[in-house]
């Protein structure tokens, strides 16, 4: 059986021993919840890797935040590097849902862009917890509390072999055709297999290698594992365990009762709508639902197959759906990190779901089983969830309650630095004062961090601070997952001084080599000048020794003030703790080495041509993609698979009322189209 072992280079200090201590105990007297109060830069992460190796339980850590999703994968990683430590996260780069306007009786169709990569990434999440390990760790956003299928059907497509099984060959590829693996004989991609002779392959689509089945007669001669772009061969196995392909599957033979009931529910929705003189609406429902059943019963799918999970996961009306959280054993641990706005986020996500849902039924777009496709609502989240501990510098009333008001605090960094000081200055001159601020820090060789009100903000002084000649980025929701994390690590590479951003600049960033966070428009009271959001940005300028924060106001708000007296009740703490045990506090920097590391998953997404050309085109002047040299080594497929996603964009900036940034990626649309016919 695996265990955790935690490596890591130093010793619980500070308040960590106690914390940890505390938190461990709780835990074996079978404590609900817990809250941990962490200033930013006490070592939160190094505590709760001390805890699970103490309690030995699988885990899962829950973040609202793709950006800390990923930054906490990477510390998981270093402190276990012999465990399964996973990424779970949404795997949609774009995704406009499904929606009915009624107002102004506007369809609009679900239209969506899957990243391979953390498709990938999910399916071996799952592989890792049905696998018997116990030393897991998923890193999961809340978008875990969504539909995964149905953990039994997933356990029982799950094809375990092993050398000398007696098993014909044609017996085996049925099995993995009903794992929704697809047979190839050319692209041998992630969840395809291809047949040579007595030779099966097989490109598991959780993994970046493949298996090799060899037989003789119906008997299984050998296992490999290879690397498909080589061929080169990796190991030998005496068995293995293959998982499907897809976390919606389900037995074949229930295909044939899944489709009776789809029928019949149509049947009885149609008589709804006739009865009560909706025949447009009844019309509309028989045409997409006859349409979808043709397809499932050719292919076993059709597009928008999940809003008929509930009759493949033979649920009953109104039975909340299997989400990630069933896959744990139960007894496992859940961390909400931020769970002063993870929780929120949860409870938020099932209302926001069914009033767009109900339309669609209403009018005839969907079944009413389409609303049973749904988040947790809050209570179910609870409901399943067995022991939980609640981290945050910030922690709201519901996690305090929860916790039937005891919260460990861990208010002393082990490093020894203090929050650091705060300056008001005026709104005046806040940019020119600011570019004064930040050539101070370029030539300290220390980074600064930038919060604005507006998307539009960060990137019209991400602009205009290029202009200037500084190296700046900007980084908000609107940046794909791993474009986050890549553009992060060039901030702590030093490849960019500055980064430019609103709200994803404010929780639990490990930006040691920040030295200047500047608040622009502090006094603008509201979400993201509350007390919460400005305690919490405040703390990304706590990993360096040269830590100050500039709030530029012209008057203090009660949230500034609130927030300058609690950073200075802390500091107060840390310097007497330093001044009895004779700390001087210093920044703890990180190698090149160390940041790639911990960095590592953007390295995990495609890196092609396309992606090279047009994923990474964040503001950097003038910008000419057509123009790129990049665009010389493309072939015609990659240029038209550009062209579709260019248009996107420009729907997308035309939708926005954004008619300038529309107008120059229509002469970039067109600049690609005339490269299509050149090669032509």
């Amino acid at each position: 059986m695996s265990t955790f072992e935690l490596i890591a280079p130093f010793e619980p200090t500070g308040d960590q021993p106690n914390a940890i201590k505390q938190l461990v105990d709780g835990l074996n007297l079978g404590l609900r919840a817990q809250t941990l109060l962490g200033v930013t830069g006490s070592g939160k992460t190094f505590t709760m890797a001390n805890v699970i190796a103490q309690t030995q339980r699988p885990t899962l850590v829950l973040s609202h935040n793709k950006t800390l999703v990923s930054q906490l994968y990477g510390e998981f990683k270093q402190f276990f590097p012999g465990s399964a430590i996973e990424y779970f996260v949404s795997y949609y780069d774009y995704y406009q849902p499904e929606a009915y306007l009624p107002s102004s009786n506007t369809y609009i169709e679900k239209d969506l862009n899957i990243n391979d990569e953390i498709e990938k990434l999910r399916l071996k999440t799952i592989s890792s917890l049905l696998s018997g390990r116990r030393d897991v760790i998923v890193i999961a956003s809340v978008s875990c509390i969504y539909g995964a299928g149905n953990p039994a059907d997933f356990e029982g497509c799950i094809i375990r072999i092993a050398k000398g099984d007696i098993i014909s060959r044609n017996t085996l590829l049925f099995k993995l055709v009903d794992c929704l693996y697809s047979r190839t004989t050319e692209d041998f991609n992630r969840g395809t297999f291809r047949v040579k002779g007595d030779t099966v392959d097989v490109h598991l689509a959780y993994n970046d290698f493949a298996y090799r089945v060899s037989f003789f007669g119906d008997e299984i001669e050998s296992i490999i594992s290879f690397d498909p772009k080589t061929g080169k061969k990796i190991d030998s196995h005496d068995d293995v365990a293959i998982y499907p392909a897809n976390l919606y599957v389900s037995p074949r033979d229930r295909l044939k009762d899944i489709i009776y009931q789809i029928q019949d529910d149509l049947v009885m929705q149609l008589q709804y709508f006739r009865d009560i003189g909706r025949f447009l609406e009844a019309k509309r429902l028989e045409e997409r639902v006859n349409f979808d059943l043709e397809m499932i019963r050719e292919l076993g799918y059709c597009s928008g197959i999940e809003n008929y999970s509930r009759y493949f996961d033979a649920r009953n009306p109104g039975d909340r759906p299997f989400c990630l959280l069933d896959y744990f054993p139960k007894d496992f641990l859940v961390i909400v990190d931020e769970s002063h706005v993870s929780i929120p986020q949860i409870r938020a996500m099932y209302g926001g779901d069914r009033s767009r849902k109900a339309n669609l039924v209403d009018y005839g777009f969907r079944l009413p089983a389409a609303m049973d496709n749904r988040p947790l609502q809050f209570d179910e989240f609870f409901q399943v969830v067995n022991q939980v501990v609640y981290l945050s510098a910030t922690p709201a009333e519901f996690e305090i309650a929860e916790s039937e008001g005891v919260v460990v605090e861990q208010l002393v960094r082990p490093t020894g630095l203090l929050d650091p000081q705060i300056e008001i200055r005026p709104l005046g001159n806040q940019v020119d004062d600011l570019i004064g601020e930040i050539h101070n820090r370029i030539k300290m060789g220390d980074r600064t961090l930038v919060t604005t009100i507006t998307k539009r903000m960060a990137e019209e002084l991400t602009k205009y601070l290029l202009r200037i000649g500084i190296k700046v980025n900007y980084i908000h929701s609107d940046v794909k997952t791993l474009d986050r994390v890549d553009i992060l690590r060039n901030l702590r590479l030093g490849l960019i001084d500055v980064l430019i951003g609103v709200n994803l600049l404010r929780e639990g960033l490990d930006l040691p080599e920040v030295s200047l966070v500047a608040i622009m428009d502090a006094d603008k009271e509201g979400f993201l000048r509350s007390q919460t959001s400005l305690v919490q940005t405040i703390g990304r300028a706590a990993r360096n020794e040269r830590g100050l924060v500039i709030m530029y106001a012209n008057r203090v708000t009660e949230s500034m003030r609130k927030t300058i007296e609690e950073t200075n009740r802390r500091r107060e703490k840390q310097v007497m703790y330093n001044a009895e045990h004779g700390i001087i506090p210093k920044t703890v920097f990180k190698s090149k080495e160390e940041i790639i590391n911990q960095t590592f998953l953007a390295d995990a997404r495609h890196v092609d041509l396309i992606s090279a050309a047009v994923d990474y085109a964040l503001p950097q002047g003038n910008f000419n993609l057509a123009a790129d040299p990049i665009m010389a080594y493309m072939d015609k497929p990659s240029l038209e698979k550009m062209i579709l996603r260019t248009e996107k964009e420009m729907l997308r900036a035309a939708k926005a009322m954004d008619f300038m940034e529309a107008a120059r990626i229509r002469d970039e649309l067109e600049a690609l189209r005339l490269r299509v016919k050149q090669l032509d």
